[in-house]
């Protein structure tokens, strides 16, 4: 164990050699043209529709950009059309990584800029496209202080799963199993978020016998199997886990389909749950489900029908998320994110732009001032954690020695 401590040391120290020892200047408010370059950026990427699975237009524009910007970039193929966008200046092992998505909900809603209120507004001009032109152009900032040790990472399929930080984790050329820093980029609301709670989600499927509506007897209702399962569900969403520190665990009915005609009985039903785990593990909340909908099942089973559970993945568990940074106000939230997704031991921050109470809405917006904090805040924070980690690490090793 000691051996193993004294090798990261080894490697921490070496990676943060180029982490200047004078302090860096920290502005307080941008310069005109870069507020304009930033207002570019967003713009651009806001009026490029990604909707999860649609993402290669606006993920070609984004790679032309930083390769404008003499950047490496590198793109990892999820499927085809659609990849990951990771770029790095000179070397392509960094200790710091700052990430978003460039991925979208639906609907597409175009991009507006009002002069008068400084309200920018499109889908994605929050959740989470604010959050990437913000970084990029903070990083630019830090270009002659750590932009070789800082690599950006855009990533696809985060609405939807994750599956787009999940392949670049599980990637076979990955740069590095471990970052020491790890900056997230989604709507905080201007604060460092603490923590979020877990997801769970899975989709259950009941099956019947079609039959004429008019001799019901003749067939099994898979609606009556689903309605029974989804009242079990209701009652049993009342006695979920929770803490102090998340709330309540929450069960989200999200999507509820079954049937073809009101005069058919109906052969199959389905219905798209999602549950927001504010304690405990995905293990110990499937447990519960599966004991709450057994008598579901064994009815269905009796009417010669079945209740099927299929889990959409692991799951995960709520996420602590590191949060003490001086100057930086702090708070929870209650969405998902890639934190979780990226394996390997790092420091990990989530920070951005807006606020969720308006992501994936109609009214998706944010203020002109919101987006250009953002870009002081995101270079406060890798600043602010570099120095904590290089800190740390050196009075680890003071004690190791003595």
């Amino acid at each position: 164990m000691i051996l193993r401590t004294l090798s990261i040391l080894s490697l921490a120290l070496t990676s943060f050699a180029s982490v200047p020892h004078a302090p860096v200047t920290e502005p307080t408010t941008l310069d005109p043209s870069t507020s304009k370059e930033l207002l570019h950026l967003h713009r651009k990427l806001v009026e490029i529709e990604s909707i999860t699975h649609n993402e290669k237009h606006v993920g070609d524009w984004l790679v032309s950009y930083l390769e404008d910007l003499n950047y490496t970039v590198e793109k990892q193929t999820i499927a085809k059309g659609r990849f990951n966008i990771l770029a790095y200046g000179k070397k392509r092992e960094t200790t710091i990584l700052v990430s978003s998505h460039i991925d979208t909900v639906p609907p597409f809603w175009p991009y507006y800029y009002n002069e008068t209120s400084g309200i920018i507004g499109g889908r994605g001009s929050v959740d989470a496209k604010g959050a990437v032109a913000a970084q990029i152009i903070a990083v630019q900032g830090l270009r002659k202080h750590l932009f070789d040790d800082i690599s950006l990472l855009f990533v696809v399929g985060e609405e939807q799963g994750g599956d787009g930080m999940r392949n670049f984790s599980d990637w076979r050329y990955r740069p590095s199993p471990n970052y020491d820093i790890a900056i997230f980029g989604e709507p905080t609301e201007g604060k460092l978020v603490c923590g979020h709670k877990g997801m769970l989600g899975f989709v259950l499927k009941a099956t019947g016998k079609a039959a004429h509506s008019g001799y019901p007897w003749l067939g099994a209702s898979a609606n009556d199997i689903m309605v029974e399962a989804l009242g079990s569900l209701l009652e049993l969403r009342e006695h979920l886990p929770w803490s102090e520190k998340y709330g309540n665990t929450t069960m989200n009915f999200g999507r509820i389909e079954g049937g073809v005609a009101a005069n058919v009985v109906a052969e199959t039903a389905s219905a798209n749950i999602a549950t927001r785990l504010a304690a405990g593990t995905p293990e110990v909340v499937k447990g519960l489900i599966m004991n709450a909908l057994k008598d579901a099942k064994a009815n269905a089973q009796q009417q010669g029908g079945d209740l099927q559970i299929d889990w959409v993945s692991d799951g995960y568990a709520p996420v602590d998320i590191d949060c003490a940074l001086e100057g930086f106000e702090t708070m929870t939230v209650n969405y998902g994110t890639d934190v979780p997704l990226l394996k390997g031991h790092h420091r990990r921050y989530l920070y951005g732009p807006g606020s969720i109470f308006v992501a994936h809405s109609d009214h998706e917006a944010l203020k002109k001032t919101e987006l250009e904090q953002a870009v002081l805040d995101y270079r406060r924070l890798i600043l602010k954690a570099s120095e904590m980690h290089k800190k740390e690490t050196q009075q680890l090793t003071d004690q190791l020695e003595l």
